[in-house]
Order: structure tokens, then C-alpha cells, then sequence
């Protein structure tokens, strides 16, 4: 790390080697702290790596580079946890959506109907054209005259009734 031998060592380090054990050691402590998938750390400090070596032209006092490395760190383990939430999102919609109990059960597609059919009539549409018609948000958004916001918000409101339904209805057999 060239940018390195440009900078004084601190005191407490006798070579680069030691301070860059250290600096990797505290990028890792400040991304497990982050990480809700602490499997992810090793992944996301040596993506900071990366992005340490890419832009050390930007880092303007080499003194603050413990800090500026960690704070890197961070936001990278945050965009992980961000990117994890989505992709548990996406996954949990699409087995719920793929599920073979949902497509291919004839009880189940009956019970599935009964539950839906208790809903209001503005509820079963959205939740029709979200799930068994494939529209977007945006689509439906359009379709029904409607902010996409509203529409989000109704479509998971309506997922919510339907769980409850559903689980009062198990509790009860």
C-alpha cells in the first residue's frame, strides 16, 4: 500500500505489516458490530479493501486513516444488510408466490380462495393483480388511478388480513 509509506507510522506500530493487521482487525470488530449476517463480515472488509485502494487519492490527512477505513467499513456492511433485507424480501414474496401447496393443492387453492373472498373487494383486486396477474406496482398503480405508495402499503396490509386469517383459521381446526 503505497499511500501508506507516504504517512509516519504511529508510535505503537513498529512496521506496516503491524498496522495493517491492526486496521484490518478493527475494520473487522466495526463490521460484525454492523452485520446482521456476521458470515458476511470477511466478504465486506475485503470489499473496504478494495474501495481503500481505489480511493486513496481522496484521503486527504493520512492520520485519520484508521477512521476513514472503519467508516468505509460501515457503510459497506450497512449497503450488505440493506441488500440481505431485499433479497429476503424478494425470496419470501417468491416462494409464497411459487409454493406448491399455493399452486398445485387443490385444498389449498380452495382454502386460499375462501380467505380471499373475505376480503373487501378493493383488497382481493390489488392482491389479484400483485400475485396471480404479475403486475408491478407502478402497473397497478396506474391501472387503479393510485400512488404507488398507497398501493404498496394496501398490497402488504392485505398480505397482513390474509396471514391473520389464515392463522386464525389453523388455530381453530
Amino acid at each position: 500500500m503505497d499511500f501508506l509509506r507516504d504517512s509516519r507510522l504511529p508510535k505503537a506500530f513498529q512496521s506496516e505489516d503491524e498496522m495493517l493487521t491492526e486496521l484490518y482487525s478493527q475494520m473487522l470488530k466495526v463490521v460484525r458490530h454492523k452485520l446482521w449476517h456476521k458470515s458476511d463480515a470477511v466478504d465486506v472488509v475485503q470489499e473496504a479493501w478494495v474501495r481503500i485502494l481505489e480511493k486513496s487519492a481522496t484521503l486527504r490527512d493520512k492520520e485519520k486513516l484508521v477512521p476513514w477505513a472503519k467508516a468505509i467499513a460501515y457503510n459497506l456492511a450497512s449497503n450488505a444488510n440493506r441488500a440481505r433485507r431485499h433479497d429476503a424480501n424478494y425470496d419470501m414474496l417468491e416462494n409464497e408466490l411459487v409454493s406448491p401447496t399455493f399452486v398445485f393443492e387443490p385444498e389449498a387453492m380452495t382454502e386460499l380462495s375462501d380467505l380471499l373472498g373475505r376480503l373487501d373487494p378493493t383488497t382481493r383486486t390489488l392482491l389479484l393483480y400483485k400475485f396471480y396477474y404479475g403486475l408491478k406496482d407502478a402497473e397497478i398503480a396506474a391501472a387503479l388511478d393510485l400512488p404507488v405508495g398507497t398501493v404498496k402499503a394496501r398490497i402488504h396490509r392485505g398480505k397482513a388480513r390474509l396471514r391473520t386469517q389464515a392463522d386464525d383459521e389453523s388455530g381453530h381446526t
